[in-house]
């Protein structure tokens, strides 16, 4: 079953014009993602790009073999990081930031739409190596929202687990991918392992975690495994931008930045104001789109009169200071959200990016700076978007005698139909028919009085008010005590929303991997890659 984005609530405007009406939005994209027929024309461009850049392709080849020195991939992978040195190589990249035990579902989702839309394009473009990349975002310094990963629990409603960290790490600027596990993730294991229902599964499952995750390892370094974990068998290249050598090759990218900002603010400002005249901007422009470390903390370079400094710190460099230190030291730079694709693909030659909603809208933006690095814009490709749909949930939809879809487009008004649906009758109907029926007698009594005193024909309207006020607050109460009639159906329905919309929003966006995996075992990777389909673009319901 699928669902139109048209008939979600709270789809972007931006995000509808993408999938449905392109030619909206044209102008901010460039390709068309639904036109298989144009994609041999940008898989030529960047082909030929790459030839020119082959130094590029050797070195992120070797930069990528040793990121895996410590691991044994299957030999999908290993041929994968080799064919990274071919020409004839393209990548289909996503990326996320490092969730607790992966995040939510729809970083699982993005990953199996890279690896299913490499199947369809190698079948359907035998004359290149399609490689799935997975670029984990181990720069970003937003521990608040990777601290934490949300369930159901035993009563079926929705659980937040907060990984607590010291107040240094919490309110500093330092990126999350450094930041080591301290003794309460074994304290935060142990409690999602007695949230969830103990299965079959629950003891292999919890023992790779207890092994992936553990005191003094990093974030970056625990969500490569456990993601190695799962997709290595598929062939998924995991790549890690947090790297010397990374940055050494990134010193092009960072000095035109620098050297350019004015130029690159600007046109950014333009396209901005543009995307605000009909839908919204996602990314607030700032003045240079790069990073810089001080101290283990990652701040914002902001342009001065006579050089430039750190954001909300008293640290200035001249031009020539800060040039210097990009050439010794580019480690310490670091990409924000507009430029870290331009990075991404002067690194990788980048046919299609499989973005979710937020991000396709951040493209809108970021694809504007491409042509002052002269890199091939990639096709911005919409990730699976799915609801899992549980039997015992299943069963209590058709119960209440409401339909699937009803839950997402109704929501709000859906205890007031399935109130109406188990009633003996219908509360609105018997309350309007009653209504009408006063007016109408009001109205005729009005007529006769009138005939006798035209004030007193007039205070009845005062009269007929007040009843009408009367019979809602009678209408209000008898509602009420229906739902306390009908509770347990209610309660039923609450179980329903927690399952398929845990606080209010879609469930791909809260819930973790690992409460489903804890039911359903390791098949349940095998049931997403067989039943999610990548093609739709809409919204899928899988039905377990």
């Amino acid at each position: 079953m699928f669902i139109n984005f048209s008939e979600i609530p709270n789809s972007s405007n931006l995000f509808l014009d993408y999938l449905y009406e392109f030619d909206n939005v044209k102008k901010y994209y460039g390709a068309d993602f639904r036109n298989r027929q144009k994609y041999p024309l940008l898989f030529q461009e960047i082909s030929s790009q790459r030839k020119n850049q082959n130094k590029n392709s050797e070195a992120i080849y070797e930069i990528v073999k040793k990121q895996y020195k410590d691991k044994t991939p299957s030999a999908k992978t290993q041929r994968n990081i080799e064919l990274l040195k071919s020409s004839d190589s393209l990548t289909i990249v996503t990326g996320q930031q490092l969730g607790l035990l992966g995040g939510p579902l729809y970083t699982f989702y993005k990953t199996i739409t890279v690896l299913k839309l490499v199947s369809s394009l190698s079948q359907d473009f035998d004359n290149y190596n399609f490689i799935p990349v997975f670029w984990m975002e181990s720069e970003d310094h937003d521990l608040l929202e990777v601290n934490n990963l949300s369930i159901l629990d035993e009563q079926n409603l929705p659980k937040e687990l907060i990984l607590p960290f010291s107040s240094q790490d919490s309110e500093n600027h330092k990126s999350v991918g450094n930041i080591e596990f301290n003794d309460n993730i074994t304290s935060i294991l142990n409690e999602l392992q007695t949230s969830l229902r103990n299965t079959d599964f629950s003891k292999n499952i919890f023992s790779l975690l207890n092994s992936i995750y553990t005191k003094g390892k990093t974030y970056k370094n625990a969500f490569k495994e456990l993601m190695f974990s799962l997709f290595d068998k598929y062939g998924l290249v995991i790549f890690d931008p947090k790297d010397d050598d990374v940055k050494n090759l990134l010193k092009p990218i960072f000095k035109n930045e620098l050297t350019n900002y004015r130029k690159h603010s600007e046109s950014l400002v333009n396209i901005s104001a543009q995307l605000d005249e009909v839908y919204h901007s996602q990314v607030k422009i700032r003045a240079i789109n790069l990073f810089m470390e001080h101290e283990n903390e990652r701040f914002l370079i902001e342009p001065i009169e006579d050089g430039f400094r750190l954001k909300n710190k008293r640290i200035r460099f001249s031009k020539e200071e800060i040039f210097n230190l990009l050439e010794t030291q580019p480690n310490l730079f670091s990409p924000n959200v507009l430029l870290r694709p331009v990075c991404q693909d002067f690194l990788f030659p980048t046919a299609f990016y499989v973005a979710g909603p937020g991000e396709i809208a951040y493209f809108a933006q970021a694809l504007h700076l491409y042509d002052y690095f002269n890199i091939s814009k990639p096709i911005i490709y919409p990730r699976i978007s799915a609801t899992i749909l549980e039997k015992n949930i299943q069963n209590i939809i058709n119960k209440l005698n409401i339909s699937n879809k009803d839950v997402f487009i109704k929501k709000d008004s859906l205890t007031e139909l399935i109130v109406k649906n188990i009633s003996n009758f219908d509360l609105n109907s018997v309350f309007g028919m009653t209504q009408t029926d006063i007016e109408l007698s009001m109205n005729h009594l009005k007529d006769k009085t009138l005939e006798i005193d035209v004030q007193i024909g007039e205070l009845l309207e005062k009269y007929k008010s007040k009843m009408i006020v009367n019979l809602e607050e009678y209408k209000t109460k008898v509602m009420e005590a229906q739902k306390r009639k009908h509770e347990i159906s209610l309660r039923q329905f609450q179980k329903v929303l927690n399952s398929i919309l845990p606080n209010q929003v879609l469930q791909e966006r809260v819930i973790n991997y690992y409460y489903f995996a804890n039911k359903y075992g390791d098949d349940f990777l095998s049931l997403l890659f067989d039943s999610l389909l990548i093609n739709k673009f809409e919204h899928q319901i899988v039905q377990l």
